[in-house]
């Protein structure tokens, strides 16, 4: 049984969580700062990073004769069952790569050439990853892409019109689960069931990349043939992509070493460290859900964690909203543009906002002199299919995390008031 009154915040806990990542408050480069630029690269966990420089000193590599050889092997594959369990399912196969982007390229590319149907759907939601690999292999395939527009004022997607977009022809769907630039999730679980009843052979592709270190993944209940992430957004490193593929996937046509494993996805010798870095991640969350219930199965304790991550970045982001005390939150301001609208019940931890007096780079540039790390998003490749229906050159991204305190909020929201006084804007 979970004791549900555990899993409120209290302080002692944050800063044990805080305690368990690099670099929470400083910058090894600028010095003291507070960390809101999440969504382009969480924090990392010190495990991880031990872990990898740890493993970067090993030359031995897999499928020799010593104990080395076999210690690298088993890291490998408890590293492939620890993300199974992750992402609860235990079918499929988990795929690393050079990054997120290119395992998306990679599975949208091989669904969309295996594929004996004529048509592609995808959003204008999607990041550029999806939206580029659609394009370009729907074309080479000769297939007809179709991407159905998101909702600009909620900034995600519409299930139901989505759904009617597609026909028994579709025979690749791209989902992304979060967008990086609005925060908004979308109902994932209705979407790629609803889509299966219209087209059951469809192959279904996510990008959870956004997603990820904000909430529960469920593979089980998705009928989808790929899943990817970017680990250096939930607490790992950069350098590598990690995906889950189903087995229909896995035996399309794809590259591989002739007469090698025709399942094998993985080009050359990979990183050890790649896999067990993405183990001490599932440990976390594990080690979490053990501080927040008394839950005791794995899975049980994933759910968990993800339940207190949930609830303690809505705080965050109500907080940042509304405000506290005598501390105006963002919403006080009568000529913001809060992307997604201010209530929005699927919001992620991360809030983009404008002014029209101000330039999102000026406010970037004033609040990192004041030690806060936002960034701005421009109506460039990657934002302007979110920015352009909005009428907006640019926007300030504030992304936040379960290990951000209200403090750091607080504080933001204080510079904010002194950004705006001082520009004449109250």
């Amino acid at each position: 049984m979970r004791k549900d009154e555990k899993l409120t915040q209290p302080k002692d806990l944050l800063q044990v969580i805080r305690n368990k990542f690099c670099h929470v408050e400083e910058c090894p480069f600028s010095g003291k700062r507070i960390f809101f630029e999440n969504a382009g690269g969480s924090l990392t966990l010190k495990t991880v990073a031990k872990s990898s420089g740890d493993l970067a000193a090993i030359p031995d590599n897999q499928g020799r004769n010593n104990r080395a050889s076999r210690e690298v092997k088993d890291l490998i594959q408890k590293s492939k069952t620890d993300a199974l369990e992750f992402f609860n399912t235990e079918k499929g196969s988990i795929l690393i790569g050079e990054s997120g982007t290119e395992l998306l390229f990679r599975l949208i590319r091989s669904a969309i050439l295996a594929s004996e149907k004529g048509t592609v759907v995808g959003s204008t939601l999607e990041h550029p990853a999806s939206r580029s690999a659609t394009t370009k292999w729907s074309k080479y395939a000769s297939k007809y892409l179709t991407l159905i527009p998101h909702c600009k004022e909620y900034g995600s997607i519409n299930v139901q019109q989505y759904l009617d977009g597609i026909s028994s022809d579709v025979g690749v769907a791209t989902i992304i689960h979060t967008s990086p630039v609005t925060g908004i999730s979308i109902q994932i679980r209705e979407l790629t069931q609803g889509i299966k009843e219209i087209s059951p052979d469809c192959f279904i592709i996510v990008d959870g990349i956004q997603h990820a270190p904000h909430g529960e993944i469920n593979i089980s209940d998705y009928p989808i043939d790929g899943y990817v992430i970017s680990p250096y957004k939930v607490f790992s490193r950069h350098g590598y992509g990690l995906a889950w593929i189903s087995d229909r996937l896995r035996n399309l046509p794809h590259e591989t070493l002739l007469n090698g494993p025709a399942e094998n996805w993985e080009l050359g010798t990979r990183d050890v460290g790649s896999y067990a870095t993405f183990s001490e991640v599932v440990s976390y969350f594990e080690w979490l859900g053990s501080q927040v219930s008394t839950s005791l199965t794995r899975r049980e304790k994933f759910v968990d964690a993800s339940r207190f991550i949930k609830n303690q970045e809505r705080k965050l982001v109500e907080t940042m909203l509304y405000g506290k005390d005598n501390v105006k939150g963002l919403s006080y301001y009568p000529k913001i543009n809060i992307i997604g609208g201010i209530e929005n019940k699927f919001r992620e931890g991360l809030v983009s906002f404008a002014f029209p007096e101000l330039s999102s780079d000026f406010l970037v540039e004033e609040l990192n002199s004041k030690g806060i790390r936002t960034h701005v998003r421009k109506s460039d490749h990657y934002s302007s299919n979110i920015l352009e229906p909005l009428n907006l050159e640019s926007c300030v991204r504030v992304s936040m995390c379960h290990y951000n305190s209200e403090d750091e909020v607080i504080h933001f929201l204080v510079s904010m008031s002194e950004i705006m006084q001082q520009s004449n804007l109250k």
